[in-house]
């Protein structure tokens, strides 16, 4: 399947240079490792065959691999996956799904430790841990988990490469100190399979998060779309007008108040880069020690010298932002079984959720 990685690039390229009318989508404010572009098929195009028409504008380009490539599900037309002798028409509204690169760097195999929790043919299953990128980028080169799985895959398939499987799977990211559950695709298949979960928001995907704040009610929907904070480039903002940036919903319960914090459970419907972090800001409960967001300031409760180094003993024990992915289900790629997985919370957010949870059983909270 040596097909997949050339074939994207050149898809999109060729669809950039066509002489047809394109309108592109791209999810680029997304943790799914895909984005989506599609393109509406000029009036002008005669009918023809859409590996064959590809191949028209693919240099170098052989009908097989493209024939391979549409059979994988990477391409769509009007809401279909077609065969390869599908003659285009105009009007078509062709989708493209490709995996997202955007500090795209060459890949070095290196024995990253991984806390793999499922593996079959297809899928990995890995709980991350904190202070560990995902994929390579500016400022991350090595020891990354895609580094580690990139190790880990090699010893099974020596023959391996980016050809065969186009960044080693990776169909979705979470943050550098999230902790939790992350899935990776073993091959072209699983690949397509999980991406198209992901898109349509099929996955099952559930977070635990401590919040400054007692949170008023103990079940809400934040609906805000998400884009780029418009200031800082680094950051993202919630425009609950709609419009500005991309559609996001996030639904939350609440599952321990302790008066100054409150753990939350957050089920996202989409996948927005940063999404529980920017929608629960925006409803005034910015995520326990998310310095980016400004949750690494005592943000309730009064400063009073106990009080103070007691948060600050809390930021030492959970010196991170305080959200971790501890559910995920999916279809999986074969055999259509939905399969879930549950990630423990893991010690620096279990410890600092105990040290508040004692601190208010103390009856310690009253100001002084």
């Amino acid at each position: 399947m040596k097909f997949i990685s050339g074939l994207i690039d050149n898809l999109l390229y060729i669809f950039a240079r066509m002489n047809v009318d394109v309108n592109i989508i791209q999810d680029e404010n997304s943790d799914e490792a895909y984005e989506r572009k599609t393109f509406t098929v000029d009036k002008g195009q005669e009918p023809m065959r859409i590996d064959k028409w590809i191949q028209n504008h693919i240099e170098g380009a052989t009908r097989n691999k493209i024939q391979q490539g549409i059979d994988a599900g990477f391409l769509t037309v009007n809401g279909k996956i077609v065969k390869s002798n599908y003659r285009i028409k105009p009007g078509d509204d062709i989708v493209l799904m490709t995996f997202i690169n955007p500090d795209y760097t060459i890949l070095k195999a290196e024995p990253v430790p991984l806390n793999i929790v499922y593996e079959d043919e297809d899928v990995l299953v890995i709980n991350k841990q904190a202070n560990m990128v995902v994929h390579p980028g500016v400022g991350n080169f090595s020891g990354t988990l895609l580094n580690g799985v990139f190790y880990h895959l090699l010893q099974q398939n020596p023959e391996i490469s980016e050809d065969t499987l186009p960044r080693f799977g990776l169909v979705h990211r979470i943050d550098k100190n999230t902790t939790g559950l992350i899935v990776l695709a073993k091959n072209a298949m699983a690949a397509a399979s999980l991406s198209k979960q992901f898109f349509h928001h099929t996955v099952q995907r559930k977070y635990v998060a401590v919040v400054w704040g007692d949170v008023e009610e103990d079940k809400g929907t934040i609906n805000a779309h998400i884009a780029r904070h418009q200031q800082y480039r680094k950051m993202f903002a919630a425009y609950p007008d709609g419009e500005t940036g991309k559609h996001a919903i996030t639904h939350y319960s609440v599952l321990e108040r302790m008066n100054y914090v409150t753990v939350v459970e957050c089920v996202l419907e989409t996948g927005r880069t940063h999404q529980i972090r920017v929608h629960m800001k925006h409803i005034g409960h910015t995520l326990f020690n998310d310095w980016e967001y400004g949750g690494e300031k005592i943000l309730k409760g009064t400063i009073y010298t106990k009080y103070k180094q007691f948060v600050e003993n809390c930021f030492e024990l959970c010196p991170r932002c305080a959200l971790h992915a501890r559910t995920l289900g999916f279809e999986h790629p074969r055999t259509g079984e939905t399969i879930l997985f549950e990630s423990e919370i893991p010690d620096d957010m279990r410890l600092m959720i105990e040290k508040w949870r004692n601190y208010v059983g103390n009856n310690q909270m009253d100001e002084e």
